[in-house]
This record gives structure tokens, C-alpha cells and sequence, in this order.
């Protein structure tokens, strides 16, 4: 692999394994998309379930990013690329939240645990424990919908390649996130709240996953020119000819799988 090629894996990689690491953490915080944009709670009613609006888990605004490194490996790097950062990020992921659990169950420090922020008393132990001691189960229903998501972007990314042929990055690269994220926003509810944990009933899995989807469809129709910048960066830095080999070279190994 030439050094310049490798430069490029390593910062899409780090870019990669990093965002979606920080977005499962940061996940534990759930917002109001409306009120942060300074409009007015929808109230909508989904499959029954009334009073619906977008509260959604702060790891939202990193996934994205997840998504557009994805579609940028697929195209230079292949299935094998995919892959391997995927398994990477599913690998430091677990191993985070393994040392997480440790934090969460070392003896704090007495006079650490009672302070003061702004005026108010804090149990910081309790706080830590709140925030970081996430369920079994939403750790496990997201690591399963996020691979599961990878694996029908690749698919997806690569049958839409062959339909199109080399034109037209927004369609296989935004079409392919907008069926994977249709996967993942519904796995990881039904398995982190229906199968597991609170037991909801199936149709507000249902409806609160098509909330979520509808934000993700968003966003990626939002932050496909994103994708344009980051090929552009990648062919100037490599050289057309370099960039268009490693394309065609991808393009036939996912082919032949």
C-alpha cells in the first residue's frame, strides 16, 4: 500500500472509529431537536402513538459523519475496507464501555462524592453512575443495528454502483445510507426496548423509530455535498489516476463477493 494511500485509510479510520465511539457516548443525552433550533414541538401522531416530536439522543449529531466516512471507504477502499474499520469501531466500542462498567463499579473516594456546582449540592458519584452505567441491552441493540447497518450500506452502496455505473456519488452514496439507517434506526429499538429492557409495545417502537428515521433521511440529504468535498480532497491528494484505480479496484472486489 502505497504511503499516501495509507495516510488517507488512517485519517478516514480515525475519523470513523472515533465519531461513533463519542456518539455512543454521548448518546446517554436526549434533546429536543425543535426547541434547540428555537421552533415549536411538533405534535405528531405515528402508528397510534400521540404527542410525538423529535427528542432525540445527542449521538445523532455524530452519526452522520459515521455514515460519510462509510461511503467514502466503500468507494476507495471496498467491502474490505468497511469491514475492517467497522469491526475496529464495534472492538473499541465494547472495549470502552467494558472499562466504563470498571469506573462505575470502583469505590469512589469520600471527598469526592459530595460538591457543590453552581449553588447546588451534587452526589458526583451518583451523577457518574447516571450518565456512564448505560443497560446491557441498549449497548448490545446498538452495536448489533450498527453492524447490521454496515452491512446493508455496503450491499446496498455497491448495487447501486453496478445500476448507475461511475456517475452519480450522491445516488449510491446517499441512497445506500438512507436503506441502512431505515435497518438501523429499527433494530436497535426493538432490540434495546422491546425485546429487552422496558418491554414497549411494538407499535411505539415503531413510531419513535420513524421519528428518528426521518431526522436521519434529513441529514443525509443535507450532507451529501459533504461527500463531494471529502472525494475531491482525496483525488487531489492522491492524483486522478491513483484515486480512479483504487475506485475500479474496489468496485471489483465487492463484485465478487
Amino acid at each position: 500500500m502505497e504511503p499516501k494511500v495509507r495516510r488517507v485509510l488512517i485519517i478516514i479510520g480515525t475519523f470513523f472509529i472515533t465519531n461513533a465511539l463519542l456518539a455512543e457516548f454521548i448518546g446517554v443525552k436526549i434533546f429536543s431537536l425543535e426547541s434547540t433550533l428555537g421552533f415549536h414541538p411538533v405534535d405528531w401522531t405515528v402508528f397510534g402513538i400521540s404527542h410525538l416530536s423529535f427528542n432525540l439522543t445527542a449521538g445523532v449529531l455524530l452519526w452522520p459523519f459515521v455514515f460519510i466516512m462509510t461511503d467514502i471507504t466503500n468507494e476507495y477502499f471496498g467491502t474490505k475496507g468497511v469491514r475492517l474499520l467497522s469491526l475496529l469501531a464495534v472492538g473499541m466500542i465494547g472495549y470502552a464501555f467494558l472499562m466504563v462498567f470498571l469506573a462505575v463499579h470502583v469505590v469512589p473516594s469520600d471527598f469526592w462524592i459530595n460538591q457543590t456546582q453552581n449553588g447546588q449540592p451534587i452526589n458526583m458519584n451518583q451523577a457518574f453512575n447516571g450518565i456512564f452505567g448505560q443497560g446491557l441491552n441498549i449497548i448490545i441493540g446498538s452495536l448489533v443495528a450498527f453492524l447490521l447497518g454496515q452491512l446493508v450500506d455496503v450491499w446496498s452502496f455497491h448495487l447501486l454502483r453496478r445500476l448507475t455505473g461511475h456517475k452519480k456519488i450522491w445516488l449510491r452514496a446517499t441512497g445506500s445510507t438512507l436503506i441502512s439507517q431505515l435497518i438501523d434506526s429499527f433494530v436497535v429499538l426493538y432490540i434495546a426496548f422491546y425485546l429487552s429492557g422496558p418491554h414497549w409495545p411494538l407499535k411505539q417502537v415503531m413510531a419513535i423509530a420513524t421519528i428518528n428515521y426521518i431526522y436521519k433521511c434529513f441529514m443525509a440529504i443535507a450532507m451529501t455535498p459533504l461527500i463531494y468535498v471529502v472525494h475531491n480532497w482525496i483525488d487531489k491528494y492522491l492524483g486522478k489516476r491513483l484515486a480512479n484505480k483504487m475506485i475500479e479496484t474496489a468496485a471489483r472486489q465487492s463484485e465478487k463477493r
